[in-house]
């Protein structure tokens, strides 16, 4: 193996702008903000979300984001809004963010993830199950 994931993250956060945790909780209501979470929809299920968020699986992100796609989504043609990407870790965000640069699309992501959203004090919330 020539480069390994540790490394593509660490090149990809070398080249991106990241957000820490407490910093987007500042962020979470501004309209002017539009937060992506790329988690598989289970781990949503199973950890909550940001409130607010917009749900968009980590394998269709490239396709939703250019307008020339069959699959692109409206949401991410707003061009005045800062987008803030995230997973779990950052890990994930990190090689998401580094690809929408590739392509000029301009995004940040959550340096550390979801998983100390809850901890610093973050709001969640959780899919509601079906019965």
């Amino acid at each position: 193996m020539k480069t390994t994931a540790a490394q593509m993250v660490a090149n990809a956060r070398g080249r991106i702008e990241e957000i820490d945790t407490k910093d987007l909780i500042e962020m979470v209501n501004d309209p002017d903000v539009v937060i992506v979470d790329i988690r598989d929809i289970r781990e949503r299920q199973r950890s909550g979300y940001i409130p607010g968020s917009f749900h968009a699986p980590r394998g269709m992100i490239e396709f939703w984001v250019d307008p020339d796609s069959p699959y692109h989504k409206d949401i991410f043609a707003q061009e005045e809004k800062k987008y803030v990407f995230h997973c779990a870790s950052g890990w994930r965000s990190a090689l998401t963010v580094a690809t929408l640069k590739d392509m000029g699309f301009e995004a940040a992501h959550l340096k550390e993830g979801f998983s100390t959203w809850a901890d610093k004090g973050g709001p969640v919330e959780f899919l509601e199950k079906k019965d």
